[in-house]
């Protein structure tokens, strides 16, 4: 590490910048897997999110502040759409934010008419280019957003309660939780999640670009959560798992594009490495290897 104009460089730093974004998405979408749903809508959501920043600031010329506060306020009702659907209308997870996956990134390229906005905005520019503490400000933000976020599950009952809906919906409506509410939150908080990261996407490149703005963040974020130890059948959650799930897969992407390997490959690595821990996660996997460890401990 070195530290030039008050700000450390490196390739730690480096990493920590980059995956930024997905450390956001990992947040959120820890939550969500936690209550036995998905999110497959988080990539349309940033896509969404940088197009409503640059259209404010380049059409409207709007003020930061509004710009972040509107920007967020989008992505937050993206997610209450997906929860609304899950919550309400009783749709599977995997189905009602696949609608959002698909529409989203249209929804976007109609607010950008298509084209890629650019502008320049010293504020906005900072989310994802400038330094605080001698750490990019965008790694500033994920560590706010997770103590945050963190404090808010342990603090409060909200935390388990959504491990409650998660390992057993039925009996936690019985026991008094308000179920619905649950679902609603976590698909909301991820869809903020998603603005954010959304804002540090848009401030990264100067501009709104729909067509590659968050592509496969999704994949991206389910991979953090399942590395991280949150099981995708619901139940208990670690978000500081899934931060490090996060910087996995950024650690990943940059080893092989730094290696000269063509960018295809890493989404072949990655799929290899959803379905490895998949399998280990899985009740079939878990017993055969508990009585592979048996035997040869018997031997």
């Amino acid at each position: 590490l070195t530290v030039r104009d008050g700000q450390f460089y490196g390739s730690l730093v480096d990493i920590l910048n980059r995956g930024a974004p997905i450390m956001l998405v990992a947040i959120g979408m820890t939550l969500v897997i936690s209550t036995r749903g998905v999110d497959l809508s988080v990539g349309a959501v940033i896509a969404i999110s940088g197009a409503i920043a640059a259209w404010l600031i380049v059409a409207h010329d709007a003020p930061p502040a509004l710009v972040i506060l509107v920007t967020l306020i989008g992505a937050a009702l993206c997610g209450l759409w997906n929860g609304a659907l899950v919550a309400f209308l009783g749709i599977q997870p995997i189905v009602a934010t696949l609608i959002l996956m698909v529409a989203g990134r249209g929804i976007a390229q109609l607010i950008t008419q298509g084209q890629i906005m650019t502008f320049h905005d010293p504020v906005i520019n900072f989310i994802a280019g400038g330094s605080l503490f001698y750490l990019p400000f965008a790694v500033t933000i994920v560590v706010v957003t997770l103590s945050l976020t963190a404090m808010l599950m342990r603090w409060t009952a909200l935390g388990l309660f959504i491990e409650a809906v998660g390992a057993n919906e039925p009996a936690a409506h019985l026991a008094g939780v308000n179920t619905t509410f649950v679902k609603v939150f976590v698909y909301t908080f991820c869809g903020i999640c998603a603005g954010i990261a959304g804002l540090i996407a848009v401030s990264n490149i100067s501009g709104a670009d729909s067509n590659n703005a968050g592509l496969n963040a999704e994949l991206d974020g389910i991979l953090a959560t399942v590395i991280g130890g949150t099981s995708l059948n619901g139940g208990r959650f670690f978000l500081i798992g899934s931060i490090v799930g996060a910087l996995i897969i950024q650690t990943l992407t940059t080893t092989i594009l730094s290696s000269g390997v063509p960018p295809h490959y890493t989404l072949v690595v990655k799929s290899v490495v959803v379905l490895a821990v998949c399998l280990l996660q899985s009740d079939a996997m878990q017993v055969s290897l508990k009585r592979l460890v048996t035997k040869g401990g018997a031997a």
